[in-house]
């Protein structure tokens, strides 16, 4: 591919960003309708009770107040669905929970909205929402995925016994069992994956506008992708032809998976809007994200490898416990399962078994957080690892060289499912570990300890699976004064969607950033979307953008092959302008724009495509890390990530992608947790209580690629937007059980490993804290 000034692989700037860091982004809370009303929501103190409203009146007379929305005014909607719903051990699918939009009689986690109330001031809302008389029945709740399995534990749905609202699995069972009966010795571990809430910069808000002539809701909200919420709100929940519903989505701060989501607000803004004839709007604090957004991760997992004589990997058995929370959420089955079809991580596994189970809880509800499930799947497996090499007396990088799926073993298909493309495991795991200085260890570790510090060092190398799923479709357009705009269904969260397209349409055209145009976000200019989540956007939309620009190059060669007298082959694109080969009579994109046979049909090219396999991108993380055993406080001391993303696109965004990846990781790893108490009171609401990192928690990253292009993209890409996250915590986690060990013999520590528990294992472990 010719390098263009602007194209592919250029370290171009971010063109969004002065408008974002300037205070000119336009978010959904910036966006000004004349006569909207303000929307509150009451939601419930307790984690599972019976309720009956006894007297709204009062709350309606009170001043301001336009409207009460309570699970009887909306009973005709539909229930806010599932979608993944996956296959279980009986072959049947996952039996959904109903999901009402506002419950009539019975909530079941913390944070569950009871009412919706309208006002002309938000403060009246609130004060409206006080004098709302509700009667408490509360109910035995439970929270914690080994306390919802004990067999003692409340029920939080009667017709899902035992809390467990699904089972299924992954692999090949007998084949596994028999893999175990020859086995030299096994080795185990049991991990926690703490549970998280996005916390993205900005909260969720939706503005509904309803027109009565027409009979359409202009609904404008930050998502992960207009369609698909428009799609939710017309099939399922007001049961209308989509072309009543216009999505718009403008800026967007942060969405992390988590803005994927229908939400209960969604369509009762739009009810409030159609009932009073005025637009509502709603906007979240951040309690409310805490309480009501989804969460992530909350897993429970046990992991047993069985090893030949040499330490060969000959079987491996997971059984994972994934909290699903008190609804099942719109893909909350599907996490776990996509996580484990990634079981086997970088390795070559003969022998697979993976049984996993939804458990039911009374807290928010559980859904895709930045890797949806590989995260999960790959800090299991490099946890075991790492515990593998302890156990045997091998070093690290030996148990993984030894186990690798090998270069000449690609494409490889594993004993889940996935086919893994492309790949040098040991590659990079070599070139990351020569950054990361690793034979030099033993002498700052001396350093460490002189200074009455404890020191680890540790490796992760992961893959996952991105870039997948269904088709993208893209338009591109030469204007008529030479601009060229793309309509694309992606939607960016802050990831550079602006940057990254306009690079591969000056790929093909050789124009600057300044003359394109990308427009996402609105269902009634953009046909269709499948919106942004798993690294797709590049990958998939990306790909379709650059065959659609592609065509339309070849288009303007044609278009100007008769006015320039040339043949198309003569023909090349420099500077935004045609121009035959060797010479400097060209024709600039406006003036082939004017040209008589310059039809819509020339100047408009819509392509989808439809990518054959996800992509699978990989690499190393090697964190470094100290230890105050005065404190337990941790400090990285170094940290490197060496990995294969096919073609880069952009360095300078990818970077940016996998340092917030890994920002996101380390904060997992040593800090941040959603706790609960018996009652199902969360804890940690607030960033009082919620621990996220900061700038000073983050160390400096040593970041490059190694890239192997992928055979099975359009492009040659990998998807990067989730692979910061998914090394990062096996990394440091690795790092933080090599150092515990080396002082006192800890070998096992669960996330997140904070002051106060890294503190309170080594003085149990009788280190002299």
């Amino acid at each position: 591919m010719r390098p263009m000034k602007f194209g592919f692989g250029q370290p171009v700037r971010r063109v969004e960003d002065h408008r974002l860091t300037t205070g000119a982004g336009r978010y959904t809370d910036d966006t000004a309708v004349e006569g909207a009303l303000h929307a509150f929501v009451l939601r419930s103190q307790y984690a599972h009770a019976k309720f009956t409203i006894r007297d709204k009146d009062t709350a309606r007379k009170m001043k301001g107040v336009k409207l009460i929305l309570t699970g009887e005014d909306v009973a005709h909607l539909g229930d806010i669905p599932c979608k993944g719903l996956i296959k279980t051990l009986s072959g049947e699918q996952v039996v959904p929970l109903p999901v009402p939009v506002l419950p009539r009689d019975i909530v079941r986690h913390v944070g569950e909205a009871v009412a919706f109330i309208v006002a002309e001031t938000l403060d009246q809302a609130r004060d409206a929402a006080e004098a709302i008389d509700i009667a408490w029945e509360t109910l035995p709740s439970i929270n914690g995925i080994a306390e919802a399995l004990d067999p003692r534990a409340p029920q939080v749905w009667p017709d899902r016994p035992g809390n467990v609202a699904f089972e299924a699995e992954q692999g090949d069972k007998a084949k596994t069992e028999a893999a175990f009966a020859k086995a030299d010795r096994t080795v185990s571990v049991t991990v926690v994956n703490n549970r998280l809430a996005s916390n993205y910069m900005e909260t969720r808000a939706c503005i509904a506008e309803y027109d009565k002539d027409s009979k359409r809701w202009t609904l404008t909200l930050g998502s992960q992708g207009s369609h698909g919420t428009r799609d939710i709100l017309a099939s399922y929940i007001l049961k209308v032809d989509p072309a009543r519903i216009r999505v718009i989505t403008p800026d967007v701060g942060g969405g992390f998976g988590t803005k994927i989501f229908m939400y209960r607000e969604y369509p009762l803004t739009m009810v409030a809007a159609e009932k009073l004839k005025r637009p509502v709007r709603w906007v979240s604090d951040r309690t409310e994200h805490f309480l009501a957004d989804t969460h992530g991760r909350a897993n429970l997992a046990t992991a047993t490898m069985a090893l030949d004589k040499r330490g060969k990997f000959i079987g491996l058995k997971v059984d994972l416990a994934a909290e699903m929370g008190a609804y099942l959420s719109q893909y909350g089955p599907f996490i776990p399962w996509v996580g484990t079809t990634m079981t086997p991580g970088c390795y070559s596994i003969p022998a697979v078994h993976v049984l996993f189970r939804g458990v039911l809880t009374n807290t928010t509800p559980v859904d895709a957080y930045r890797g949806a499930g590989r995260p999960e799947a790959a800090y299991l497996i490099e946890r075991l690892v790492d515990a593998i090499a302890r156990e045997t007396g091998k070093t690290p990088d030996a148990v993984r060289a030894l186990n690798f799926v090998k270069p000449t073993e690609m494409p490889h298909k594993t004993q889940t499912g996935p086919v893994y493309d492309s790949g040098e495991f040991e590659g990079h795991m070599r070139r990351a570990m020569e950054v990361a200085d690793w034979k030099g260890f033993k002498t700052r570790l001396k350093t460490s300890t002189k200074a009455g510090k404890i020191r680890g060092l540790g490796l992760a190398c992961y893959i996952e699976a991105c870039g997948g799923g269904g088709p993208e479709a893209s338009t591109v357009i030469l204007e008529k004064d030479g601009m060229v705009t793309v309509l694309i269904g992606t939607q960016s969260n802050g990831q550079g969607h602006e940057t990254a397209y306009s690079q591969l349409v000056s790929q093909h055209l050789d124009i600057p950033m300044d003359r394109i145009r990308v427009i996402q976000g609105d269902t009634d200019k953009v046909e269709t979307g499948s919106g942004t989540g798993g690294s797709r956007s590049i990958p998939v939309g990306g790909a379709a953008l650059n065959k659609a620009t592609e065509i339309l190059s070849d288009n303007l060669k044609q278009l100007a092959s008769e006015k320039l007298e040339a043949g198309v082959g003569d023909l090349e694109i420099v500077d935004g302008a045609v121009r035959i080969v060797g010479t400097d009579k060209s024709l600039d994109l406006a003036a082939i724009a004017a040209l008589p046979g310059a039809t819509p049909a020339m100047l408009k090219v819509h392509q989808s495509w439809q990518p054959p396999e996800a992509t699978y991108p990989n690499g190393t993380h090697v964190c470094e890390l100290e230890v105050d055993p005065a404190t337990g406080a941790t400090e990285i001391l170094n940290y490197v990530v060496v990995d294969d993303f096919g073609v880069t696109l952009n360095p300078i965004m990818l970077q940016g992608q996998v340092h917030g990846g890994a920002g996101q990781g380390i904060g997992q790893a040593l800090m941040e947790e959603i706790r609960f108490d018996p009652e199902g009171q969360m804890l940690t609401a607030t960033f009082m209580d919620y621990a996220l990192p900061r700038a000073i928690d983050i160390p400096n990253f040593h970041f490059e690629t190694r890239n192997v292009r992928c055979v099975t993209n359009a492009i040659g890409v990998k998807g990067a937007g989730e692979a910061g996250a998914i090394g990062a915590c096996p990394a440091v986690m690795n790092a933080m059980v090599d150092a515990l060990d080396r002082a006192a013999g800890i070998k096992a520590i669960d996330m997140p490993a904070t002051p106060v528990k890294v503190f309170k294992a080594l003085k149990e472990a009788g280190y002299p804290v």
